[in-house]
């Protein structure tokens, strides 16, 4: 299983995010989220969901991650004042118009192309990833199109780095994972 591999590797966090053509839903979209936190669990990681609000609870999760066009930060943190919450932002607008305050770090990007996600906003580059820092005194993890080839570019703005496809799609996901982390 990519994530156990993922976690031999030295994952540090893992968001269960089950989008796009081929995604599960229903029961067994609950099912493989059930199994994957219990893996996280059984290893100390912490387990998000990716703005799935209905499921959030039923699997225990320890943060949820939202969009711009997901349920109101204000709403999440209502419902869920106990569990990390973060907040995607992709623009300068968005940076201005959001309840950012509200979130207890910030997934900025697309910093560069990406192909896990469809409806993927502009790409903002390490640029736009370091004028968004400068703006908000919260932790920010790096999103989009990160892989070995740009994770160093990331890591040198002091971002945190997210990254699915080049783990999801590797042959060797332990050691890609230890590629990305040097």
């Amino acid at each position: 299983m990519v994530l156990q591999q993922a976690i031999n590797g030295g994952i540090t966090t893992f968001q269960f995010r089950e989008k796009g053509k081929n995604a599960l839903s229903g029961q067994a979209k609950i099912e493989l989220g059930h199994r994957l936190r219990r893996i996280c669990k059984d290893y100390g990681i912490p387990f998000f969901v990716n703005d799935d609000i209905e499921i959030v609870r039923e699997l225990e999760a320890d943060g949820v991650h939202i969009g711009q066009d997901d349920s109101d930060i204000r709403e999440i943190r209502e419902m869920f004042p106990e569990l990390l919450i973060g907040l995607s932002i992709s623009t300068t607008e968005e940076l201005h118009v959001s309840r950012w305050d509200l979130a207890d770090y910030l997934g900025v990007g697309p910093v560069f192309k990406t192909s896990s996600k469809d409806d993927a906003k502009e790409v903002i580059g390490i640029e736009g990833l370091r004028f968004i820092q400068e703006q908000v005194p919260l932790p920010v993890v790096a999103i989009g199109g990160i892989d070995e080839s740009n994770a160093q570019q990331v890591r040198q703005t002091g971002a945190g780095v997210s990254v699915i496809s080049a783990i999801s799609r590797s042959e060797q996901p332990n050691e890609t994972v230890k590629r990305l982390k040097k």
